[in-house]
């Protein structure tokens, strides 16, 4: 069993979704966490100076816009799905819709479509109003090893 799936273990026995982040070093160093204290699960990026991609306006890089929403994604498949597994991303689509300010960026993701092995999440982004968003992002995930699927031959 991954690192990942035994802090999941852990986490789902507390309850406290913000601990699922400590299990991932990138979310870590990015700034971005899961959290539930709405009673919905989001995932908030933090604002920080290294998120700036464009100084000039500024704003906060594409890049990382697509980081939150993927990271939304994986947070909403491990906490609210029964996944044995690490999601393991196949695609992703980012529409980036307008400029995100130097503040936090809150995601919220939802399961569209789930088959055995293949899910389609879609993710939307916003900042201060949930009504205008960000970014949105469509992305399918493997969330089945290749040894549980039959065999062709």
């Amino acid at each position: 069993m991954s690192r990942l799936l035994k802090r999941l273990a852990q986490v789902r026995k507390t309850g406290d979704v913000g601990r699922l982040a400590e299990a991932i070093p990138y979310a870590r160093w990015m700034g971005i966490a899961p959290e539930n204290s709405t009673g919905e699960l989001l995932t908030r990026m933090r604002y920080h100076a290294d998120l700036i991609g464009n100084t000039f306006l500024p704003a906060i890089h594409g890049g990382t816009l697509g980081a939150v929403l993927e990271m939304a994604a994986i947070f909403h498949l491990l906490w609210e799905t029964e996944t044995e597994t690490v999601p393991k991303i196949v695609n992703i689509t980012v529409d980036y819709l307008r400029s995100a300010r130097p503040r936090d960026v809150i995601a919220a993701a939802k399961v569209t479509k789930q088959g055995r092995r293949m899910v389609n999440v879609f993710v939307e982004a916003w900042q201060d109003d949930r009504a205008k968003p960000v970014a949105t992002a469509n992305a399918h995930f493997l969330v089945a090893a290749a040894a549980d699927e039959p065999s062709v031959l």
